[in-house]
């Protein structure tokens, strides 16, 4: 193939080449917003994290820095990084060509010296991009768009003259000035220089290695499989190159198998040292290509001493992927083992090690669950907005906070906890102390009591269902035991945070205690039994009006604020319901006179109706009434107009 014969080539590539240039550098169609927003894009996707383009710590990028001059390319624009991965391809092919070209004369005078043409163009082309890429200062981490300023960081630097020497075409300058396409060893060895590209390999397999989209394991793997690759060419073709310069080449190590090596195809050759190089590497040799000079000696003993760094090198690296991936599974049976060894020693029933295997097997299964373990690291609003995420819903369904507000249902779901349990798993023991209680959000549970000793079934809970909260609120031992039917998920909110965010929010507080006593009218008799106290205070308390029924009352406090029959000033929350206010009764005449004991009255919730006030007090006072007197004898006929701590007689 003549000279003249890579211009159709050259000539079909140049419209792309000056396409792609007019798109890059001049865009005088595209907006300049355009760009800012593509390159925002790739900035702001952490799937793409290069610790090229992260900022120092405790600095700040402000936006401002994002609005590039007219002709400026971004490090992160995607268009830029397209075409860095495409150089990376023709890297790759310059490596394997240079080296190959050096050994191989008749590779070096065919169609590989017009492929190299339009690969050292493509490289030019890229040195005039680099004239307009922006780059960031790391100082202070600004990104620095002056033309002025990055063109003289790229040439008082030494990139541009390894960049410049490595794209200038060597062994086509040797064709034009000695016209003989097998002289000019100097010519070839500068063609080497070739090799300094090979650093876009490195920083491609850096931004890999960080990309989440990407295994680490394969894209490490691959890295490995290239280094050896190439370091079995190029040896393979140095071994190779010292033999066809040594003379006689009977003296070489391929020479004394193959006489006439020279004249042999340029496969037969490259095959021959490839295998040599390979068994090398991989073993001391099998004995039939060995050296016969002392160049090939000492080229023989510097491989094998490299040889054992790159074999380290790579078992290395392998053992450490490798490691990675069982490394859980290790620590899991290490546990598991020491559990063993625990319960063995201390010899545990067979229900309590079953229940503690379940236990650490489940741990491990769901440790990329577990909250506390994926979120301590993260600052606290950004855990605020997962846990919402994953646990308003379910907390919003739970009886105890329906009707709550906004912003006290966030502060709770905030400080929220996740946790699993294996089936047949006691979550809350009767009698313990109650620090926590718990919302279901998956799976099913039993509530269970002990008596003499033997277990009684009470209740089955479900999802957005709550099991503790007895205990919390009303501070005392749990009166329950709560056990796993099967695998469930809770989310677990503490005591002391629980009574911290109701005292602050006390309209919030009174719904929930609205919430629970309405739950427990609800409790079925066998639970009920369970807590006798629970007897007498749900015969003090009474349902909740209705929101009609407290705007009333309160418009007709107002109104009879002026003519109050006892005198004494309304120092109450007028807002307050029936059901709120508390007022003592006594079951005598208010003018009569009784020994000291019979004088005490008894303190009640107040009722919404005289009926109710009039039943309420035939059970505490142990006698029917038919009228309602204040002290100063004054008959009640509405119950609206009672205060807070009133005397009430019934007669």
């Amino acid at each position: 193939m003549q000279l003249p014969a890579c211009l159709p080539l050259l000539t079909y590539y140049c419209p792309s080449l000056l396409f792609f240039l007019r798109i890059s550098l001049y865009q005088n169609k595209v907006a300049a917003s355009d760009l800012i927003q593509s390159s925002s894009e790739m900035k702001n996707k952490s799937a793409s994290v290069s610790s090229s383009l992260l900022p120092a710590f405790g600095t700040v990028v402000d936006d401002g820095d994002l609005h590039l001059k007219r002709n400026v390319i971004a490090p992160y624009d995607r268009r830029y990084r397209w075409w860095q991965t495409f150089l990376v391809g023709l890297v790759i092919y310059s490596a394997w060509a240079s080296i190959l070209e050096l050994t191989f004369d008749k590779a070096a005078n065919g169609v590989l010296l017009f492929i190299d043409l339009v690969v050292d163009f493509f490289f030019a082309i890229d040195i005039i991009l680099t004239f307009f890429v922006a780059y960031f200062d790391t100082s202070n981490f600004i990104l620095v768009d002056d033309h002025l300023k990055f063109a003289f960081r790229y040439v008082t630097r030494f990139w541009l003259f390894m960049d410049v020497a490595s794209t200038i075409p060597f062994p086509l300058i040797n064709k034009i000035l000695i016209d003989e396409w097998h002289t000019g060893q100097v010519f070839s060895l500068l063609n080497l220089l070739r090799l300094w590209r090979l650093y876009r390999v490195g920083e491609l397999f850096k931004r890999l290695e960080k990309d989440i989209r990407f295994s680490y394991f394969w894209t490490r793997l691959l890295k490995l499989i290239c280094v050896t690759l190439f370091a079995v060419h190029s040896a393979g073709c140095f071994y190779y190159w010292l033999a066809a310069r040594h003379k006689p080449s009977e003296h070489t190590w391929i020479g004394r198998l193959i006489g006439d090596f020279k004249q042999k195809g340029f496969w037969h050759g490259y095959i021959c040292s490839i295998y040599w190089s390979i068994v090398t590497l991989t073993s001391v040799g099998y004995g039939e290509f060995y050296s016969m000079n002392e160049g090939e000696k000492i080229f023989n003993s510097i491989y094998m001493l490299f040889n054992m760094g790159l074999i380290a090198y790579i078992i290395g690296n392998i053992t450490n992927l490798v490691v990675q991936s069982v490394v859980k599974t290790f620590a899991m049976r290490d546990s598991i083992n020491e559990v063993m060894r625990y319960a063995s020693k201390n010899q545990l029933p067979e229900g309590m090690r079953e229940q503690m295997l379940a236990h650490m097997q489940l741990k491990f299964n769901t440790a990329e669950l577990q909250q506390e373990e994926v979120l301590k690291d993260l600052p606290k609003a950004i855990r605020s907005s997962i846990a919402q995420h994953l646990f308003w819903k379910t907390a919003e369904k739970t009886y105890l906070f329906q009707g709550v507000s906004d912003d006290f249902l966030s502060q709770l779901v905030s400080e929220m906890k996740a946790e699993y349990f294996p089936p047949r798993i006691e979550i809350i023991l009767q009698n313990e102390i109650p620090t926590d209680f718990y919302i279901l959000v998956s799976g099913a549970v039993d509530v269970v009591t002990y008596k003499n000793g033997t277990e009684q079934f009470l209740s089955n809970l479900e999802s957005a269902d709550m099991a503790g909260e007895i205990g919390v609120i009303f501070n005392i031992p749990q009166p329950f035991t709560v056990r796993t039917k099967r695998l469930s998920q809770v989310i677990r909110i503490s005591n002391h945070q629980f009574k911290q965010m109701v005292q602050s929010e006390s309209r919030d507080g009174k719904i929930i205690i609205a919430n629970f006593m309405e739950y427990l009218r609800g409790l079925e008799k066998d639970m009920l039994q369970e807590l006798p106290f629970l007897t007498e205070l749900l015969a003090d308390q009474n349902v909740q009006p209705t929101a009609q029924n407290e705007e009333k009352q309160n418009r007709e406090t107002m109104d009879s604020t002026d003519g109050n029959p006892t005198g004494t000033s309304n120092t109450s929350d007028p807002s307050l319901s029936a059901g709120t206010i508390r007022v003592i009764i006594y079951g005598y005449h208010p003018s009569k006179k009784t020994i000291s004991g019979d004088r005490l009255g008894k303190l009640i919730y107040l009722p919404n109706s005289i009926a109710d006030l009039f039943n309420l007090a035939e059970k505490k006072l142990g006698k029917r009434g038919s009228t309602i007197l204040m002290a100063d004898g004054s008959e009640v006929e509405d119950l609206s107009a009672l205060r807070e701590n009133d005397h009430l007689f019934i007669v």
